[in-house]
C-alpha cells in the first residue's frame, strides 16, 4: 500500500478515550461556532497531523497537530506565565534532567504551557511560559524579535575596546554579531555590564564573551519587553495582567 501524501484526505478516527469531537476541537479554540466548524472541515480547510479530514464526527487528540487554512490551533485556555527563575533548574520540558523550571509552575495553570526560549541552569531571571503559537511566533520567528535586558557579571573587568566592539558590533566567524545596547552598571566594578539583545535565549551573550576571552560568572535577564521582576521575587511566577498581555502583543 502507498504512503498517503500531505494533502490526501484521512477518514480512520484514532481510537482512544481521549478524544474530542473536530468540531468541539475549532470552537474550543475560539475560531468559530461548531456549525461553522462542520462547514470548513467538509470543504478541507482542516488537517490532523498533516492530512485533511473531512469526516463528520471525527475525533482528535488534544495532542494531535489541528490546522485551520494551515495555521495551527489549540482548544485549550491561552495561559501566559511569567516566572522569576532562581539558579539549579534547567529550561526544558523534559522530565529527565532533573530539577526544571517546569517543576516551578507546575501549578500555573491547567494549560500546557511551555517556555520561550532559554536560560542556562546556572542563569536566573524572567522567562515567559505560554501555550499560544501567536506570542511564540513574536520572539522566534520575528525578523526584530523582543528585546530582553540582562544584568552579566564578568571574571574580569571589560576593557574599553571590547566593550566598543560589542557596542559596534563585530564578526565571529564570518557572520555580523550585534546587541541592541550594551552599558556598564552606575556604582559597579566594570565586570558588571547590562545588555540588551533580541533573541530568544542567551547563547549570543556567551558566543560574545568567550570570543573575547571573558568568562560569565553571572547572568540575569532583568526585562522581557515592557515585562520586570517588580514584585516578582525569585522562584514565583505570576499570571500576565490583561494590560500586561496587550502590550506584548503590540511589540
Amino acid at each position: 500500500m502507498s504512503k498517503q501524501s500531505k494533502n490526501s484526505k484521512l477518514t480512520s478516527k484514532p481510537k482512544g478515550v481521549d478524544t474530542i469531537r473536530l468540531n468541539k476541537y475549532i470552537s474550543n479554540s475560539g475560531i468559530c461556532s461548531r456549525r461553522d466548524a462542520d462547514l470548513h472541515i467538509s470543504i478541507g480547510s482542516v488537517t490532523v497531523n498533516g492530512k485533511v479530514v473531512t469526516e463528520m464526527g471525527y475525533k482528535v487528540k488534544l495532542e494531535d497537530e489541528v490546522r485551520f487554512d494551515g495555521a495551527r490551533i489549540n482548544p485549550e485556555r491561552k495561559a501566559y506565565v511569567l516566572l522569576n527563575k532562581p539558579k539549579g533548574f534547567a529550561t526544558t520540558t523534559s522530565k529527565s534532567k532533573g530539577r526544571t523550571v517546569m517543576d516551578l509552575v507546575a501549578n500555573a495553570t491547567a494549560s500546557r504551557i511551555k517556555p520561550i526560549g532559554r536560560l542556562g541552569r546556572n542563569s536566573t531571571g524572567l522567562l515567559l511560559f505560554t501555550n499560544d503559537e501567536a506570542i511564540v511566533k513574536r520572539f522566534t520567528h520575528s525578523n526584530k524579535g523582543v528585546e530582553r535586558l540582562f544584568h552579566i557579571e564578568l571574571d574580569k573587568n571589560l576593557n574599553y575596546e571590547d566593550f566598543k566592539k560589542i557596542k559596534e558590533g563585530f564578526k565571529i566567524k564570518g557572520k555580523l554579531v550585534s546587541v541592541e545596547e550594551i552599558s556598564y552598571i552606575d556604582g559597579a566594578t566594570k565586570k558588571e555590564i547590562g545588555v540588551k539583545v533580541k533573541n530568544t535565549g542567551n547563547s549570543i551573550l556567551r558566543t560574545i564573551f568567550e570570543t573575547l576571552k571573558y568568562e560569565i560568572v553571572r547572568l540575569d535577564c532583568v526585562t522581557i519587553g515592557h515585562l520586570t521582576k517588580k514584585d516578582l521575587p525569585r522562584g514565583h511566577w505570576k499570571h500576565l495582567t490583561e494590560q500586561e498581555l496587550n502590550t506584548l502583543k503590540m511589540l
